[in-house]
């Protein structure tokens, strides 16, 4: 959930803004906290809790999640409507409006997903002391677009660019467990060019019998792992991030050496994982899309 700021804590424009003591100068704006208006804020605390709640609230509702009296949020809701940010929908409950998703779809257009993702991928390997990559689904198959190597030596025989598994790598079958059936098959059907020099393509290069089973298990847990295997002493967990349509994005990994790290569900490394997954997921719109 997307924590809610306090009302005066981020100031709208006013009084210091864009004159010639504010921003516009290249003035020093930090010595002063800029002048807000208070009410708009208030208002905005209402948008924060339908954003948290992923779904249409009625007044009551909204107003409760936003910590504030029914009578006292009814005003801000009906100027929110008339601003075109909110509507209701056939049963009187409060949604977002025109403005709002043209708003949201602006903010949308400008995201670059491996820019975003470039501090996750930074934090996650100087948190955990494992490499960190991300991946994206490319013509071919998973490639890997961004690798932040632990600091401590690993042989993780990974580069900027690897096309991945779909079948025997966690980064593969993460991505093959929400593609659509025909796509899917089209991709596995260019298997055995995946993981050159790794010798997997003669020996595993059609799914194995348990193959949808385990996709189903990735499909619920968002989550999956790959130990000792294609490359023998690594382990690697991964998970996916979604955006605003549904779809898988990107999928981030942590790998380390077998045995150096916990891998299960609940292990710290993992925590850390899917939480960056979920912030991701949240910044390119892919609201209830939380594990």
């Amino acid at each position: 959930m997307r924590a809610k700021r306090n009302p005066g804590e981020e100031g709208v424009v006013g009084g210091h803004g864009m004159d010639g003591a504010g921003v516009g100068s290249g003035a020093d704006t930090t010595a002063k906290p800029q002048r807000g208006i208070q009410a708009l804020e208030s208002t905005g605390v209402l948008l924060e809790a339908l954003v948290a709640a992923g779904r249409p609230l009625p007044l009551n509702a909204l107003a409760r999640e936003a910590g504030m009296a029914p009578a006292k949020a009814h005003p801000h809701l009906v100027s929110l409507q008339r601003a075109g940010l909110l509507s209701r929908d056939a049963n009187g409950n409060f949604e977002a409006g025109g403005l709002s998703l043209e708003l949201g779809l602006m903010a949308l257009q400008r995201l670059s997903p491996t820019g975003e993702a470039e501090p996750e991928i930074l934090a996650l390997a100087h948190a955990t002391g494992l490499s960190a990559a991300m991946a994206v689904l490319g013509p071919v198959g998973p490639t890997v677009v961004r690798l932040e190597e632990a600091m401590r030596p690993q042989h993780v025989s990974l580069r900027i660019g690897t096309v991945l598994s779909l079948v025997n790598t966690a980064i593969g079958r993460t991505f093959a467990a929400f593609l659509p059936e025909a796509v899917l098959d089209g991709l596995l059907a260019q298997e055995p060019v995946r993981m050159a020099g790794l010798g997997v393509e003669g020996r595993a290069a059609k799914p194995p019998s348990d193959y949808a089973t385990r996709l189903a298990a990735v499909r619920e847990r968002r989550f999956d792992t790959a130990l000792s295997n294609p490359v023998p002493g690594i382990d690697t967990i991964s998970v996916p991030v979604f955006d605003h349509t549904g779809e898988v994005t990107l999928v981030l990994a942590l790998m380390g050496s077998t045995g150096s790290f916990e891998t299960s569900f609940d292990a710290g490394p993992s925590q850390a994982l899917r939480a960056a997954a979920r912030r991701l997921s949240w910044r390119f719109g892919a609201v209830g899309r939380g594990d």
